[in-house]
């Protein structure tokens, strides 16, 4: 293992879309940076009537953020966190999040990954865009039982529809993978309101040919938001310098 630390520079965007006039959507953490420390990262995508989306997403990520421990350690704590503030408040019951989290350490050169819901994560590295986690969604299952093609997925009426959330239960199951981190890898979480407007490869163009965090992160919005920008937008744009 090598003893050199990489350095890492971030970039955080979140943007409401054209159609929606609330951003339910939360991101972690809000300001870019560069760091040879290691990085929490992570994407929220709430949802409930009323204010209750934001307010899930936002305390989600709080309590994700609030403790020590590894990723699955933090999702089960925003779980938790969502599900007291679900039963305490009537008017917030049946709320819920998605949440995808990354957390990279410098020093042992690796990523670990955690999320439950319909948000994503992608390695973008040598040219070709990688997804790391699995939707949680109607449309994912049945595009892998067969009963549906990529094509008729990507405008399936029931695309939005997710089967894994936090805030659904007590015991949510977590999906979690780790990888190693080379320098030139581009990292990308992100909302659904991304992926839902914006196919693999343009995302992956833009992830090719823009650079700087912060700039590739507000390019992807802004190609969201040319396609329809149906849905509330946020990203996280990590990228692995020498």
């Amino acid at each position: 293992m090598s003893s050199k630390k990489l350095t890492l520079s971030w970039a955080t965007a979140t943007n409401p879309g054209i159609v929606r006039d609330r951003n339910e959507d939360q991101v972690s953490p809000l300001d870019p940076g560069v760091t040879t420390d290691d990085l929490l990262i992570m994407v929220a995508d709430g949802m409930g009537g009323h204010v209750a989306g934001e307010v899930a997403s936002q305390v989600a990520v709080d309590a994700a953020s609030g403790i020590e421990g590894n990723p699955v350690d933090r999702i089960k704590a925003a779980n938790e966190a969502v599900m007291r503030e679900s039963m305490a408040r009537p008017d917030r019951a049946g709320m819920g999040t998605t949440l995808t989290l990354a957390e990279f350490s410098t020093k042992t050169l690796h990523v670990e990954v955690a999320h439950v819901g319909d948000s994503r994560a992608y390695l973008f590295t040598h040219g070709e865009l990688q997804q790391l986690t699995d939707d949680h969604s109607l449309v994912n299952e049945m595009l892998a039982s067969g009963q549906i093609t990529d094509e008729e997925a990507a405008n399936h009426p029931r695309r939005n529809v997710i089967t894994r959330a936090l805030g659904s239960d007590w015991h949510v199951a977590i999906d979690n993978l780790e990888t190693d981190i080379e320098i030139g890898d581009r990292y990308l979480l992100c909302t659904d309101g991304l992926t839902n407007m914006v196919p693999d490869d343009e995302i992956a163009e833009i992830l090719a040919t823009i650079e700087g965090a912060q700039p590739a992160a507000w390019a992807l919005i802004e190609r969201a938001n040319e396609a329809g920008g149906e849905d509330n937008i946020s990203v996280a744009v990590i990228d692995v310098l020498s």
